[in-house]
Parts: structure tokens; C-alpha cells; sequence
């Protein structure tokens, strides 16, 4: 049975950080708390620089599967793994001003660290298979299609809030409007 507009309990959520393991339990607990106190619709005010791809999959899955309708808000910047983030709402939405970085998967290596063959095939594998899961992401939930998906990986390009209303990142490009009275929980992370 589908809820009526004035049936949500709405909490708003604002997060704004990198997506690594603390930012990710953070998120995901206060998301299921607040399911556990009556809140049957959160809505993310999301701005990110990206992160993890491990713990952004994390949160996608954990926030697809919570019994509560979920609302995406892009209030800057979402990039890199925050995409596969974002694509978790159930309704989505940006700021005009907002944008949207893609780029490939890279990882890090630490100074003087070796690589021989095996290394690297495996880090290569790994690299696409990331690209595979946040690529499938976005074909399963936008308009944006596999081959477009890896054209946006090749291109490391920020788009704006006009593109992701085209492609079906986002369903209409608006200001945040916050009724008075509104729950709002801001996530905050020390430095």
C-alpha cells in the first residue's frame, strides 16, 4: 500500500563528508535509529567528496533495504562513489547550483610499496569489478546507460544539475525547502 504525501514521518538528515568506515556506520546508525523512532522517510541533504568504494556500496545496499522511503537531496557536490550514494533514494532530487562528478576507480599505494604481476592484475580486477557494481547502480536506477556509464568513468567530468534531470540522476532540480517544525539531524565528523 502506498502512503499518501501527508502519511511520512519525515526526518531530515544532513551529511556532508567523505564516505570512509566512520562517516559510513555514523550514517547508516543514525538512518536506522531514526526508523526505530517512528520515521518512515528520511531525507538526505547529501553533499560529498566521495570516498570508499567499499563502505559508498555499504550504505547503498543498507539504505535501499531499510523500511522507510528515502529521499536524496544533492546540496553541492556529489562525487565519485557519493553517485552510488545518492542513487539509494527512492526520489531524488539537486539544488540548481549542485553537481555531479564521475570519474574511474583508482586506489592508493603507499610510498615504496612493490607491484608485480600478480599485484597489479589483482588491483586491475578489483578496479573493475568497482566500476561494474557503480555502473550497474546507475544503469538500474537512471536513464544512463552501460555504455554511456563507462564513457562517464573514461571522462573524470563533473556535470551539472541540468544533466542529472536529463538522465534520470535526479527527478526534478529544486531548492531545499524545509518545513518549519521539521526534525533535522546534522552528522557531524571531527578532523
Amino acid at each position: 500500500m502506498d502512503l499518501g504525501l501527508d502519511d511520512y514521518n519525515t526526518a531530515y538528515i544532513s551529511f556532508s563528508a567523505e564516505i570512509n568506515p566512520t562517516t559510513t556506520e555514523q550514517l547508516i546508525a543514525t538512518a536506522t535509529q531514526l526508523i526505530e523512532r517512528g520515521f518512515n522517510q528520511l531525507y538526505f541533504l547529501f553533499s560529498t567528496a566521495g570516498g570508499s568504494v567499499m563502505h559508498g556500496i555499504n550504505i547503498y545496499n543498507v539504505l535501499r533495504g531499510l523500511p522507510a522511503r528515502m529521499i536524496f537531496h544533492n546540496v553541492g557536490n556529489v562525487d565519485s562513489i557519493g553517485n552510488a550514494v545518492f542513487l539509494a533514494g527512492d526520489v531524488r532530487y539537486a539544488c540548481p547550483h549542485s553537481t555531479f562528478m564521475f570519474h574511474g576507480v583508482g586506489f592508493d599505494c603507499a610510498t615504496g610499496t612493490r607491484i608485480e604481476q600478480k599485484n597489479a592484475q589483482e588491483m586491475l580486477g578489483g578496479i573493475f569489478a568497482d566500476q561494474k557494481r557503480i555502473a550497474d547502480i546507475m544503469v538500474e536506477r537512471t536513464t544512463i546507460d552501460s555504455n554511456e556509464a563507462s564513457d562517464l568513468f573514461k571522462e573524470a567530468r563533473t556535470k551539472d544539475s541540468t544533466y542529472a534531470a536529463v538522465n534520470g540522476i535526479v527527478s526534478d532540480v529544486r531548492d531545499v525547502n524545509i518545513p518549519p517544525g521539521s526534525a533535522i539531524f546534522s552528522l557531524v565528523f571531527q578532523r
